[in-house]
């Protein structure tokens, strides 16, 4: 224990982004509008789904599942983000710092898988366009959203089971904005180790297992594509993917230089503003993306805004 004082840690103080008077309050407000923006977006997706018919399918099922997932996903980490920006008492107490915790890692290890069904959602489309809707009945893609959300669950309870048997003695400060697994390994006056190693070999299973799916979903719809003789039937069918490539490479390329070794992490500032683009600056850009790169999504917003 390195002749640590073991008073127990009943909170823990966030230290977030240290700024003094007028940053304070452009930070505060500009977090504030990127959050209301996020949800917004997001809600308005689910809308436009529920709304027109023409988008009744599964990739847009998935889709709707994905920004009500983001608008759980903001709503656990920025709100309080936001009011820390301006509080002087940044303190979360330990049951609340290990429930943030929890909901956080259920909600990005669910996106992790779902944003896998989508790959696999796009590789029947265009490579098994005749058994696609034998496959991708209502039902079955009810039950894979179901797969996903018990996936992140079940990943975030195992996780929490080793966080929540370390010991937290004469150090209280978290040099991050909201309760990761980082800071709370490297914080920890116990033996991490095990904690440590149960993350890391979760990590890789709920973030390696779905990249390889996409990777061999999207190598698979790449050779399909190729064998088009049309460039016109290429580009439409591309333009059917394009979206959520886009996301899932924002996603996973933030992510994974996050977890990929989350106590060694820690101790590089930057990990504190990678963590800023996937809780933030993604979930803001997502919305835009599946808009302004899918005709059907622009087509649905005109007539639902329209025609009254």
């Amino acid at each position: 224990m390195g002749g640590r004082n073991e008073t127990k840690v009943m909170y823990f103080i966030l230290l977030g982004f240290p700024t003094t008077g007028e940053l304070q309050l452009l930070l505060f407000s500009a977090l504030l509008l990127v959050y209301l923006l996020t949800v917004l977006e997001n809600l308005l997706i689910i809308l436009i789904i529920q709304k027109n018919h023409s988008l009744q399918n599964p990739m847009y099922l998935f889709l709707g599942n994905l920004s009500f997932l983001e608008i759980c996903y903001v709503s656990v980490i920025e709100p309080k983000m936001i009011t820390d920006v301006l509080s002087h008492d940044k303190r979360i107490s330990l049951q609340g710092c290990m429930a943030q915790l929890h909901f956080f890692v259920t909600l990005v290890c669910t996106e992790y898988v779902l944003l896998a069904v989508m790959a696999c959602d796009r590789f029947l489309a265009i490579c098994k366009p005749l058994r696609y809707p034998l496959i991708m009945r209502h039902k079955f893609c009810a039950q894979l959203v179901a797969g996903c959300w018990m996936c992140g669950l079940t990943t975030s309870s195992i996780k929490l089971s080793f966080i929540a048997r370390l010991s937290f003695c004469d150090v209280d400060k978290i040099n991050h904005y909201f309760c990761d697994i980082s800071p709370l390994l490297n914080i920890s006056c116990s033996d991490s180790s095990l904690a440590e190693l149960a993350d890391f070999i979760l990590a890789l299973l709920v973030i390696m297992v779905p990249l390889c799916i996409v990777v061999a979903s999207y190598v698979c719809i790449l050779v399909t594509v190729l064998k088009i003789p049309s460039s016109q039937g290429r580009q439409k069918a591309f333009s059917t993917c394009s979206s959520h490539l886009t996301v899932v490479i924002l996603f996973y390329s933030t992510t994974l230089f996050t977890y990929s070794h989350p106590k060694l992490m820690y101790t590089y500032r930057a990990n504190k503003l990678v963590s800023v683009l996937y809780t933030v600056v993604v979930p803001l850009l997502n919305p835009l993306i599946y808009c302004l790169r899918n005709k059907e999504v622009r087509f649905a917003i005109r007539r639902t805004f329209t025609c009254r």
